[in-house]
C-alpha cells in the first residue's frame, strides 16, 4: 500500500494516478479518516505525556484517581483509533501503487506496447489442431472426469502430458537456480491477512481468491503471496540483499468475471502449477533487478524455441501493487483472434516491480549498517506456468500425422522425444 503521508502530501498526483489506472478510491472518506486519526494520535500523545510526568512524582490520592481517568481515556481513544484503522484499511488497499514514468497512459487494458518479438508465428502446411483436439487424440488430457470430480475448469493430465509438466518445472528451476535463486516449495494456502497485505483482494464478487470456509486461510493464486509473506514483519540485513527466491506451488483462481473470455481446455483453469521468482532488494536496485527477471523469462522461452513477444503493460492493465509490469506472450495457433481467425498471442509470464508497496503492507524493512531502517522493494516474475506452456508446446510442435515433438531442452528430463 501507499504511505498515507505520501497520499496526504501528493493528493493531486495520487488522484490522477488512480484515474490513469481506473482505480475507484473514496479519497474524501480516506482523508477525513486520516485527519480524525491524526487528531486522536495527538490527544493520546498529550495524555501519555501527562501520565508520564505524574509517574515521576509521588501522587496524592486525588492525582491517582485522575491518572486512572487519564488511563481510561487513553484506552478509549485507542479503541476509537483502532475502529478508524479498520475502516481505513480497505480504502488504503484500493489505492494502487504509483506508476513508472515510461508506462503508457491508456484507458484500454489491451493497449500495451510491444517491446520486442522473438520468432515468427508458427505456420503449417496442413490443417493444425488445437490443444484440446491433440490431447484427446493422444490420450493426454481428461476434462470430463476433471469436471466430474472437481467441477468445470479442472482436469487430469495423463501419460506424456503429466510427465511433460514435471519436465517443464525441472527445466525452469534448473535455469533459475543457476542464477543464484534459492529454491523453495511453499504452502498452497496463506492467511487471508497475508493475502491482503500483499495487495490482493480476497473478498468481493470480482475476487480471484478462494477462501477456506470457517478459517482465516485462502488458497494462493500464485507463490508470489507465500514468498512475500516469507519475510513479513522482519528486518533484512542490507548486506544480505538482494534476496532471490524461486518457488514451485499449485495456484488456484476463481476466474470470476472471465465468462466472456477465451477459456477452452487448459487456457483458463481453476488450478495449475507454477514456478515463481521473487526478490527482496534495496530501492536503488529494483529497476535493474526487474530487467534481470525479464531476461530469465526470455531465456526460458527462447530455450523452448517458441515464438513470443515482450509486452509493457499500459496504466489500465497494471495490478494494484505494480509500479511496472512486463509480460511475455507466446503464439498459440489454436487460439481465436479478434477477427475469428485462428492464431493469436497469449500471456504466459508476468514480471512486476512493486517498489515498496507490498513491503509497507507486510512491514518488511531493511536494516542498514548505520542502524537506520527503510522499506524493502519487492519484485516477482513467472518462471513457468505449466498449463499455458503445455498448450504452446502441443499446438506449435504438432506434426501433420498428429504427433507432437518435444522441445529439445526438455528431452533430457524425459524418456521420449515425440508424443504419439
Amino acid at each position: 500500500m501507499l504511505d498515507i503521508k505520501f497520499i496526504r502530501e501528493h493528493e493531486d498526483e495520487v488522484r490522477q494516478n488512480c484515474l490513469n489506472r481506473q482505480a475507484r478510491v473514496d479519497f474524501a472518506k480516506l482523508l477525513e479518516l486520516d485527519k480524525a486519526k491524526h487528531a486522536l494520535m495527538l490527544e493520546i500523545q498529550t495524555l501519555r505525556e501527562e501520565r508520564n510526568k505524574k509517574s515521576k512524582t509521588k501522587p496524592t490520592d486525588e492525582e491517582i484517581a485522575k491518572m486512572k481517568e487519564v488511563g481510561d481515556s487513553i484506552q478509549t481513544k485507542e479503541g476509537e483509533m483502532k475502529a478508524i484503522d479498520d475502516v481505513m484499511w480497505p480504502l488504503l488497499l484500493a489505492v494502487p501503487n504509483m506508476t513508472h514514468p515510461d508506462v503508457k497512459i491508456s484507458d484500454d487494458e489491451n493497449d500495451n506496447q510491444v517491446l520486442e518479438q522473438f520468432g515468427q508465428p508458427t505456420r503449417f502446411n496442413f490443417e493444425p489442431l488445437d490443444h484440446v483436439q491433440l490431447a484427446e487424440n493422444l490420450d493426454l488430457l481428461d476434462l470430463e472426469r476433471g469436471a466430474k470430480v472437481a467441477g468445470t475448469k479442472f482436469y487430469y493430465l495423463k501419460n506424456e502430458l503429466a510427465l511433460l509438466e514435471l519436465a517443464l518445472v525441472n527445466y525452469a528451476m534448473d535455469i533459475i537456480v543457476k542464477r543464484g535463486y534459492i529454491p523453495l516449495i511453499t504452502p498452497d494456502l496463506a492467511k487471508t491477512d497475508i493475502v491482503e497485505r500483499m495487495g490482493f483482494n480476497p473478498r468481493g464478487e470480482a475476487t480471484q481468491v478462494y477462501q477456506i470456509q470457517d478459517s482465516d486461510l485462502s488458497l494462493i493464486g500464485t507463490a508470489e503471496i507465500t514468498l512475500g509473506g516469507y519475510h513479513a514483519d522482519e528486518a533484512l540485513n542490507a548486506e544480505d540483499l538482494p534476496l532471490r527466491y524461486v518457488a514451485m506451488s499449485h495456484c488456484f483462481r476463481t476466474e470470476a468475471g472471465s465468462y466472456s473470455k477465451f477459456s477452452k481446455g487448459l487456457y483458463r483453469v481453476h488450478q495449475f502449477t507454477k514456478v515463481e521468482m521473487f526478490i527482496y532488494c534495496s530501492p536503488e536496485d529494483s529497476e535493474k533487478l526487474h530487467e534481470e527477471i525479464l531476461e530469465i523469462e526470455k531465456d526460458i522461452w527462447q530455450g523452448l524455441d517458441l515464438p513470443f513477444r515482450v509486452i509493457d503493460h499500459s496504466s489500465a492493465d497494471l495490478g494494484n501493487p505494480s509500479y511496472r509490469t512486463f509480460d511475455l506472450e507466446v503464439w498459440l495457433p489454436g487460439k481465436p483472434a479478434q477477427d475469428d481467425s485462428l492464431g493469436d498471442w497469449a500471456e504466459v509470464t508476468s514480471c512486476s516491480n512493486c517498489t515498496d508497496y507490498q513491503a509497507r503492507g507486510l512491514n518488511t524493512k531493511i536494516k542498514n549498517a548505520d542502524g537506520t531502517r527503510n522499506l524493502a522493494h519487492t519484485l516477482n516474475g513467472t518462471g513457468i506456468a505449466t498449463s499455458r506452456a503445455l498448450i504452446a508446446i502441443l499446438e506449435n510442435y504438432q506434426e501433420a500425422n498428429g504427433t507432437v515433438k518435444v522441445p529439445k531442452v526438455l528431452q533430457k528430463y524425459l524418456n521420449f522425444k515425440i508424443i504419439k
